[in-house]
């Protein structure tokens, strides 16, 4: 392809969870879409390739159905049907029951690696997406009307609009030289998989040790997934044990409640860290998920916060398309970035309160804490309202969170 000059209504740099499924949403309205992504689509769906799993909101997974992903997910999503959170061994805890609210349950948990199958498969159907990987970006160029992207191997693509779909370290982002707010918890999240005795009964367990939070995620069948914040100066000590220390390590932190768990597969560590963009567009250029924002896992929402990203963008792209309107103007764009940063910036701001809070041993803030705690459980409108948030389904939620057609 060396050379060759393509042309598409909008060019989505970064082919992750978020940036195909903001193509695949971009087609559905009538849109032809350039993804470059420089990881082999092998290498994407491969077992090994990361080890993470999410934890899918509700609002998510309608937004994944109204875009013909969910179908080929379901099979191995695993319904959360309760949340129980609690305060290292103190005897008070939050516990959230799907059966409160009585409409599905408050989300899934799915591998990453299912939901990119997924994603490829909804890809097969579509005839206006050009999916290019494994390439680089070398150039990126913008004038009032048009971007261009320029490959490593020389391919050009212009199109309407540019979308930086690449993560945490956008070339995107960079390229229109957006600053970035951002900073370190001391923590780095541990990730692996467990095979337990008991079942989980669709239960996630959030639980807050001093040293962060630790996640005990049900997938299907008698499997988890465990998200294990640590101090960064351990970690590295803790990567390098054996498997039979390693695995020791993690039943002294998940407990018996299980019965008896053995660590399956790799374990991965990730660096934990807050950052969101000074705004999310500019001329012909919009950022979406990661590109955008990146939270600590505390909460499990941070690719929940990049979904609700592409219902939005999706949404004002549809609307001005459908009268005639420049898709890719500074007045699309700033209906997108004012309606996102807000939401953003405010859940950002409780993680941040959380992850402070809960990442210590204090006696005062830990009594603090589980009075807090025990005060939300047994108050059940308020209650009520923080399992509204977990499933995604607060807010000036865009057309596909509530289950509407785009």
């Amino acid at each position: 392809m060396t050379g060759k000059s393509l042309r598409s209504d909008v060019t989505v740099i970064g082919g992750g969870l978020v940036g195909m499924a903001t193509a695949i949403g971009l087609a559905q309205i009538g849109l032809s879409v350039t993804i470059i992504d420089m990881a082999p689509k092998g290498d994407l769906v491969a077992q090994e390739y990361d080890g993470r799993s999410s934890a899918l909101a509700y609002a998510s997974c309608r937004l994944l159905d109204g875009l013909g992903i969910w179908d080929h997910m379901e099979p191995y999503a695993q319904p959360i049907l309760e949340i129980r959170v609690s305060d290292g061994p103190s005897l008070f805890h939050l516990h959230f029951d799907n059966e409160t609210l009585g409409d599905g349950p408050l989300g899934h948990m799915v591998e990453n690696r299912h939901t990119r199958i997924a994603l490829f498969k909804r890809l097969e159907d579509i005839d206006t997406i050009t999916y290019l990987a494994p390439e680089k970006v070398a150039r990126i160029e913008r004038t009032h009307g048009e971007a261009r992207v320029i490959t490593e191997s020389g391919i050009e693509v212009s199109s309407t609009l540019l979308l930086g779909c690449d993560g945490r370290n956008s070339i995107v982002r960079k390229h229109a030289d957006i600053g970035v707010t951002h900073w370190g918890y001391g923590q780095t999240g541990i990730v692996c998989s467990i095979e337990h005795e008991f079942s989980h009964c669709g239960i996630a367990h959030e639980r807050f040790l001093p040293s962060g939070p630790f996640a005990i995620l049900p997938l299907t069948g008698n499997r988890s997934s465990l998200v294990w914040s640590e101090k960064d100066h351990l970690v590295e000590t803790i990567m390098a044990l054996g498997p039979k220390a390693f695995e020791a390590e993690v039943k002294k932190r998940a407990g018996d409640f299980l019965g008896d768990i053995s660590v399956i597969g790799g374990r991965w560590a990730y660096p934990l860290t807050l950052q969101c963009a000074d705004k999310f567009h500019d001329n012909r250029l919009a950022l979406v998920g990661d590109a955008a924002h990146g939270m600590h896992p505390i909460a499990g929402q941070g690719l929940n916060l990049g979904l609700r990203d592409v219902a939005a963008l999706l949404e004002v792209i549809a609307d001005s398309a459908r009268v005639g309107l420049d898709y890719g103007d500074e007045g699309t764009l700033e209906r997108y970035s004012a309606w996102r940063h807000t939401d953003t910036l405010t859940l950002l701001s409780v993680t941040d309160v959380l992850t402070r809070l809960f990442s210590n041993d204090i006696a005062p803030v830990r009594h603090l804490r589980d009075a807090g705690l025990a005060t939300v459980d047994k108050i059940t409108p308020l209650k009520n309202f923080f399992m509204s948030h977990a499933r995604g389904t607060v807010g000036d939620l865009p057309r596909l969170l509530r289950g509407e057609p785009l």
